[in-house]
């Protein structure tokens, strides 16, 4: 009688858990530096770098809309400041930044940080051609599918050279590998928000260069919390990228050798 009690237990369990569609995750997100981008470095400054950095972020959802922000880590602050050759680089990226989608609408509103200014920066999700696959694996209990894409992205790289800093806009073309479960049927996660039948637990994006995984997950969310941005100039995502071009040319104008670095 009591092994029944226990199996009917774990069968309601699994029920209620296979019905979630909405909650909190806190994600863990391993990104590699790319060093490619210092190689114009003293050596002194080029040692200290680390080889990657970690960061976590948490993820509020419903069947209707979800927000992903950065989770301060004061135990991290001190690993993304390096000194030496007469400079100082700052690694940001992640604090004061979040993401707001509408499924209904298939609008994207991210909050911006650049240069101690802050932007609402309004978009619409564009999603990848995805294959889907029947490979799984199990992530925190859930069942997850996979998922193949290609990403191309326009990026600002930043370097230096002859002691000048430079910046340069890049294209690249990323395959990107998802990991989402069928168990929430809602489409939030990290990155490609409202694009899969499932919330994305695990993303790879260009053979491990930025990996992001579930650690930790809640069924309970304060729906309240799940809100547009709405601190900064409001943009859209074509008008951010030539603020933010004529941004980082005032700086690379403007800013002395041997001065403070901030690096993105």
């Amino acid at each position: 009688m009591k092994k029944l009690f226990l199996l009917a237990a774990s069968a309601v369990a699994l029920l209620a858990q296979a019905q979630t569609k909405e909650g909190r995750i806190v994600y863990e997100r391993t990104v590699q530096m790319p060093t490619r981008n210092f190689g114009n470095l003293p050596p002194d400054v080029q040692a200290q770098m680390p080889k990657s950095r970690t960061m976590q972020y948490e993820l509020l959802f419903t069947p209707e809309h979800s927000l992903w922000q950065f989770l301060p880590n004061a135990a991290n602050d001190d690993q993304n400041t390096f000194a030496g050759g007469g400079m100082v680089i700052r690694m940001a990226g992640g604090a004061g930044e979040a993401t707001y989608v509408d499924y209904a609408k298939g609008s994207r509103i991210d909050q911006r940080e650049m240069f101690e200014k802050s932007f609402v920066v309004t978009d619409t999700v564009t999603k990848l051609q995805w294959r889907l696959s029947e490979e799984t694996k199990p992530i925190l209990n859930f069942t997850a599918r996979k998922a193949t894409g290609t990403s191309v992205v326009t990026r600002q790289r930043r370097s230096m050279e002859n002691g000048e800093f430079k910046v340069e806009t890049v294209t690249d073309t990323l395959p990107v590998v998802a990991w989402y479960t069928t168990e929430i049927p809602v489409p939030a996660g990290p990155d490609f928000q409202g694009q899969l039948p499932g919330l994305i637990l695990e993303l790879d994006v260009n053979k491990g260069q930025n990996i992001t995984r579930a650690i930790e997950f809640s069924p309970k969310v304060s729906a309240g919390k799940i809100k547009e941005p709405s601190e900064g100039k409001r943009l859209t995502a074509a008008e951010f990228s030539k603020e933010r071009d004529k941004m980082m040319e005032e700086m690379r104008k403007n800013m002395p050798r041997g001065n403070v670095i901030r690096m993105n």
